[in-house]
């Protein structure tokens, strides 16, 4: 008798520990976060209106082309344009990396002080959890919008 009491004593202690060890998590919806914060709204505005200038610039130099009259003008044209938008895409792609990187770097700041506030231990994208966790984007969104980041 004494031993099956040691038994169920030692099983309840181990159900104690393993269930003050489990891990807390919470999940966020990311698209909805940059969705709602407003350095992600203007980010957007800033690439895109980049890009329009990018697209504004090749229906300018089409209808700079369309003037020209002879084909040695016309080739050494494309291979300026070429050249000259080759270096404006780049700066383009380089804005909207820099731009999405520094959105990344602000979401991930505030939900690492959601993570702390919450006592979790990770947060992982909402696509990944199928049951339980705690929805934190609610939260973040918050946080964003009260601190800056």
């Amino acid at each position: 008798m004494k031993k099956l009491r040691l038994a169920i004593l030692t099983l309840a202690l181990l159900m104690i520990s393993v269930k003050a060890q489990a891990a807390s998590v919470g999940f966020i919806n990311y698209q909805k976060v940059q969705e709602n914060y407003s350095y992600a709204i203007q980010a957007v505005k800033d690439v895109d209106a980049k890009g329009l200038e990018l697209q504004q610039y090749m229906v300018d130099k089409e209808k700079q082309y369309k003037a020209l009259d002879t084909p040695l003008k016309k080739k050494n044209f494309e291979d300026m344009t070429a050249r000259e938008f080759k270096a404006k895409e780049e700066a383009y792609m380089k804005l909207k990396m820099d731009k999405e990187e520094q959105i990344y770097n602000k979401i991930q700041a505030a939900a690492k002080d959601v993570m702390v506030e919450q006592k979790l231990d990770a947060i992982v994208d909402f696509r990944v959890m199928f049951v339980g966790g705690l929805d934190v984007t609610d939260l973040v969104i918050q946080k964003l919008k009260t601190k800056q980041y």
